[in-house]
């Protein structure tokens, strides 16, 4: 008699374009996993399925779209859910911080744009694929938080703060809500992490104090240890931050 063949694993990562995002998608499709990837600028959708090993490439495929706009990113899952059919894990990686950060610059404008790439994207993105994962009776949804989230610092900025914030409730609103629906709320709060965002400082850190931090393939990792885990057993809440010690360089901003 025939073995029963196990159904295709189905993830879709946000914020595919580059960093952890970019890194998940390749150790998901490394363990045989069909990755949807979501982001902004389809070139560097493209990237991410380049470099990954050529085996994998026909594993991944690129939904472009701005997670923070709620009619492109519902066309987006329309079209996931229709190639696939379901979706067992959803990591929400997309977001951004701005230069101008500091409560005494912070603009109107920037805060909503962080606002809708960190928080809104992902409440769109959960509420697009709750749905099916509820019907499934399984599913894990990982926000990428920050340990901004957990303590304000002034390096990361008041919207940035607010935003994390927002994403360790809704982690806990899936867990309260889903829980008992076989659906599992990850949320994982990383330190500084050697990304392109950190570019975005006031004052980016120096390139020798980098090596020191998490990369990409770190946080990662951690993700896919969540999502792999048994569907009986829950990692609520993981902070992950660097083991050394370095000095990162922050200043003051003026209004």
């Amino acid at each position: 008699m025939a073995s029963k063949k196990s159904p295709t694993r189905v993830a879709v990562v946000t914020g595919a374009g580059s960093g952890v995002g970019r890194a998940t998608v390749h150790q998901l499709a490394a363990q045989g996993w069909q990755v949807a990837l979501l982001g902004r600028r389809a070139d560097a959708l493209k990237e991410t399925i380049q470099l990954a090993p050529a085996a994998s490439r026909k594993q991944l495929t690129a939904f472009p779209c701005d997670v923070g706009d709620a009619a492109a990113f519902d066309a987006a899952a329309a079209a996931i859910l229709k190639k696939y059919g379901r979706v067992d894990v959803l990591v929400n990686g997309a977001g951004i911080n701005i230069p101008k950060r500091a409560l005494s610059v912070l603009s109107r404008e920037d805060y909503r744009s962080v606002m809708a790439a960190n928080i809104d994207g992902s409440l769109f993105a959960v509420q697009a694929f709750l749905p099916g994962m509820r019907a499934n009776g399984t599913g894990t949804i990982v926000n990428i938080c920050s340990d901004a989230g957990i303590k304000v610092s002034a390096k990361a900025g008041a919207g940035y703060a607010i935003s994390k914030f927002g994403m360790r409730a809704l982690t806990q609103a899936i867990n309260e809500e889903e829980r008992q629906n076989g659906i599992r709320g990850v949320c994982i709060c990383p330190g500084d992490i050697n990304t392109p965002i950190l570019d975005k400082r006031p004052v980016p850190p120096p390139a020798e104090s980098r090596p020191l931090m998490l990369q990409a393939e770190d946080v990662a990792a951690a993700v896919l240890f969540a999502v792999t885990l048994h569907p009986r057993a829950l990692i609520e809440e993981l902070v992950i931050r660097p083991t050394r010690a370095y000095l990162p360089v922050s200043a003051p901003q003026k209004p």
